[in-house]
């Protein structure tokens, strides 16, 4: 909007606008054009006008709509100079204090979770991703030149400083790190079934390669620990591996293979 045009909007809203009889007395106008939109017998008491500008007042009425509380049906009529004929200009349904709102609009991008995400979906490309940085790449094409290159990864982006602490705060405070699963009194630290991670990542983490352990294939902390040791804290004289099958009670079992009737004809005799 121009400087001057913005001006002239100012001054208008900052002036005087005067009352209008005609438009304060079209209650029963502003009404019918309400009910026209509204469900039937949503529309309730006057609550009052307010003056938009000259010739141009908007009517309030409350809604009766159990599912809009606290809001109100705005009916604008208008009229133009030195004639009594008044025109709707729009209805609308407005919230007041109170009123209950939808949650702020928030974009699929921002709204989407990592745990909304299944293996067959495909996240779109993200350029500009604080978690990643430039992968090293070949100084040139000089043959006389060493190579260099992100050892034997050979990918154009790899983990930021940041994309590092954002996982390993994600992953030690998980259901993986310390603390969690504790049913032994030993770490994966001393596991024989822990592959440690490479580089930086090996002094807090590592991956377990126990299948029978609830965390196989997932990375666990180092002070992590689970009933499924490699060197079990249980005593020696303790349940052995295989663990041995349950005691059966024959005498039960041949019970609970008697058809009912003849158990009921054996218990009368």
């Amino acid at each position: 909007m121009p400087e001057d045009t913005r001006t002239a909007a100012a001054a208008a809203h900052s002036r005087k606008i005067r009352t209008d009889a005609v438009l304060e007395s079209a209650v029963d106008l502003a009404r019918r054009a309400a009910e026209d939109v509204a469900r039937p017998g949503s529309v309730g008491a006057h609550q009052g006008t307010r003056m938009e500008d000259d010739r141009l007042l908007t009517h309030f009425f409350d809604a009766r709509d159990p599912g809009y509380r606290g809001w109100h049906w705005a009916v604008t009529l208008a009229r133009v100079p030195r004639s009594k004929v008044v025109t709707v200009c729009e209805v609308n349904l407005l919230p007041g204090d109170g009123a209950l709102l939808a949650p702020a609009w928030v974009p699929w991008e921002e709204r989407l979770r990592p745990e909304d995400v299944s293996r067959e979906d495909t996240l779109p490309y993200q350029q500009d991703d604080e978690r990643l940085e430039q992968g090293i790449e070949d100084t040139g094409d000089d043959p006389d030149l060493p190579l260099i290159r992100d050892l034997g990864l050979g990918r154009p982006r790899v983990l930021s400083r940041q994309g590092r602490d954002e996982a390993v705060e994600r992953w030690y405070t998980s259901e993986h790190g310390p603390g969690r699963g504790r049913t032994s009194a030993s770490t994966c630290s001393t596991c024989g079934f822990l592959l440690k991670m490479p580089g930086s990542m090996r002094t807090v983490f590592g991956v377990c390669a126990n299948e029978w352990s609830a965390d196989d294939g997932s990375v666990v902390s180092l002070d992590h620990a689970c009933g499924s040791h490699s060197e079990t804290d249980l005593p020696a004289d303790g349940p052995q591996w295989p663990v041995q099958p349950s005691h059966l009670d024959d005498f039960a079992s041949d019970l609970d293979r008697v058809p009912t009737g003849a158990a009921m004809s054996s218990s009368q005799d």
